[in-house]
């Protein structure tokens, strides 16, 4: 027994030798590190507060004498040794004395663990100005003070709910800009795209993470997520040219400054999408999403047969107005109805699109009647109220006022009979001729006639018209080249047959567009499918000194069909797009 009493005395050193260490291993630290306490005023002056816990509220003191640079910057590392976790938190400064003389930086303070710590405050004396003061690290001096920001207006829309992005470079007054260029602009997968043109760049004065800065908008665009779920939008890129202070002053004084490039983006951003809700959802609806008006309207309401009017079904209002179509009138039978032109007055601003869209049909009638133009509904989605709305037309009746009578028209049942009786005559049969007067036919032989003498002739007078189409055909023959577009234009044709015969279907017409756009360039320029991109297509035209119309609205179609595959294309947006092809490749046959 009293051996192991003195055992447990003789441990007692020990544990209290490792309650202390477990002490000072948990005991908090906020301390305050200078890069050093004595400078010259052009030197610069590096202060970090540095914890080993995680704390919240940190007060960082008013630097009197000085004047910050740069900061706060953080830096965080932990570490595990030998089962034993490191940790360091350290917010840093860059700070420019103001005058020469001794100045106190007070305590800085922090909450760790409900606790306010704080640190020891510091003297530092600034002396005369010395030869070789410490250099600022100007990367990242531009990196503080750069930065490129993409400002979406809403994170969460509904499907084809319009939302804008800005993309602002924000610049601090301390340093330059002089130029930027793009790196890699940003594909935007899933969503429809239009961009709003930024005419002049203003420079404004804003704030960024509670500092003044001045910013300039460099793009501004609409997109309409096609899809639902989580949809990433791309970063934008930018090279700038920067222009940061340094330590060093010209012969007048003014300070010097040093050109860097600069890389800088505005990140990536996910957007969460939110299907159209499926409760309440019209039969009717076709896509429409925004706050609409809708009506149907006649040119007039009385005519006669043969005269034509104009029925127009317009939508207007502030949504997607291009990416849907209009419901169209059930007419009756005997009324001859055009197909429609479609009319759209629409402009793109950072809250979407807004005007109106119309379909306007030319009627004519044939017959004499009433015919009622029935009631047209239209359905949309309001992300304002989350909720399906439909609009319904009034019935319009057109009356016919003067023309035939149908009597297959239900309308005219009741209209006059328009028979009549057959009026016979005294005489009404004529006799039989007894003389009839006849006379004889002369005949010919062929023999030693005109058309004997010709055909005799005829085979003499084809030689030198073969002979002339021999030459012709080897000269055809020969031309190699002059083959190979006439069968591209010849393909070329083929696929705009079979784009003109999918009219209607979306996919097949682009699918075929494409390839007629593709196969006739492939032997015009001489270049092989693999090699083809937009940027190829119109250095080689300009080349030939193609026409910039000409070559816009070709490349403007290959965007079409590339369109085409995640945005929802009109009947008559296809139609324009195949007359647009034919004009295109009749303007290319011209010029090439």
């Amino acid at each position: 027994m009293k051996k192991d009493i003195k055992y447990f005395i003789s441990l007692l050193p020990l544990l209290f030798i490792a309650l202390v260490m477990n002490a000072q291993d948990d005991a908090v630290t906020f301390e305050m590190n200078l890069s050093k306490t004595k400078l010259g005023i052009n030197e610069r002056l590096r202060v970090e507060f540095t914890m080993n816990k995680d704390g919240d509220d940190f007060s960082p003191p008013d630097f009197n004498g000085f004047r910050v640079l740069m900061g706060p910057s953080q830096a965080i590392s932990s570490s595990w040794v030998n089962g034993v976790r490191s940790y360091s938190k350290t917010y840093s400064y860059t700070l420019a004395p103001t005058a020469r003389g001794k100045f106190t930086i007070k305590q800085a303070s922090i909450v760790i663990d409900g606790q306010v710590y704080k640190s020891l405050a510091k003297t530092v004396e600034i002396t005369a100005a010395v030869e070789k003061p410490n250099e600022l690290n100007v990367d990242d001096y531009a990196d503080d003070n750069l930065h490129l920001v993409a400002e979406v207006s809403k994170t969460n829309p509904y499907m084809n709910e319009a939302i804008s992005v800005v993309y602002k470079l924000y610049v601090s007054p301390s340093i330059r800009v002089s130029n930027y260029r793009p790196l890699d602009n940003p594909k935007y997968n899933n969503f429809w795209s239009q961009d709003i043109p930024v005419q002049r760049l203003n420079a404004e004065n804003g704030t960024y993470k509670g500092k003044n800065y001045r910013y300039v908008v460099l793009k501004r665009i609409v997109l309409y997520p096609q899809k639902s779920g989580k949809l990433d939008i791309e970063p934008l890129s930018l090279d700038v040219t920067v222009e940061v202070p340094t330590n060093k002053r010209d012969f007048f004084g003014g300070r010097v400054y040093t050109q860097i490039n600069k890389t800088v983006s505005a990140g990536n951003r996910t957007i969460n999408v939110k299907p159209l809700p499926s409760a309440g959802k019209p039969a009717n609806f076709g896509g429409a999403v925004g706050d609409f008006d809708f009506k149907v309207t006649t040119s007039k309401t009385s005519l006669n047969a043969s005269e034509s009017l104009q029925a127009i079904v317009e939508v207007s209002g502030q949504g997607n107005l291009k990416l849907f179509q209009l419901p169209a009138p059930e007419l009756p039978s005997s009324l001859e109805v055009y197909d429609p032109e479609h009319n759209e007055d629409v402009r793109t601003t950072l809250a979407g699109m807004q005007g109106k869209i119309s379909d306007s049909y030319t009627i004519v009638p044939s017959f004499k009647g009433k015919y009622p133009v029935p009631s047209i509904s239209f359905s949309y989605f309001n992300p304002k109220t989350a909720s399906y709305q439909t609009i319904n037309s009034e019935e319009i009746l057109i009356n016919v006022i003067q023309g035939p009578t149908n009597s297959s028209n239900p309308i005219n049942n009741n209209t006059v009979n328009s028979k009549q009786s057959v009026v016979t005559s005294g005489n009404q049969f004529n006799f039989i001729k007894l003389n009839p007067d006849l006379t004889t036919k002369n005949f010919s032989y062929f023999f030693g006639s005109k058309a004997f003498y010709l055909w005799l002739l005829l085979p003499l007078l084809l030689i030198p018209l073969s002979i002339v189409f021999r030459k012709k055909r080897d000269a055809i023959a020969s031309d190699v080249e002059g083959n190979r577009i006439k069968r591209a234009n010849k393909l070329a044709r083929k696929y705009l047959s079979e784009a003109k015969k999918t009219l209607g279907k979306k996919d097949a017409f682009y699918i075929a567009l494409e390839k007629a756009l593709h196969n006739y360039l492939k032997a015009k320029l001489k270049i092989e499918t693999s090699e083809f991109s937009k940027d190829k297509i119109t250095s080689l035209l300009n080349e030939k000194e193609v026409d910039t119309d000409t070559v816009e609205g070709f490349i403007g179609l290959l965007k079409n069909c590339e369109m085409a595959r995640y945005s929802p294309f009109s009947d008559v947006q296809m139609q324009e797009d195949y007359d647009r092809a034919s004009k295109v490749i009749s303007n290319l046959d011209k010029q090439l």
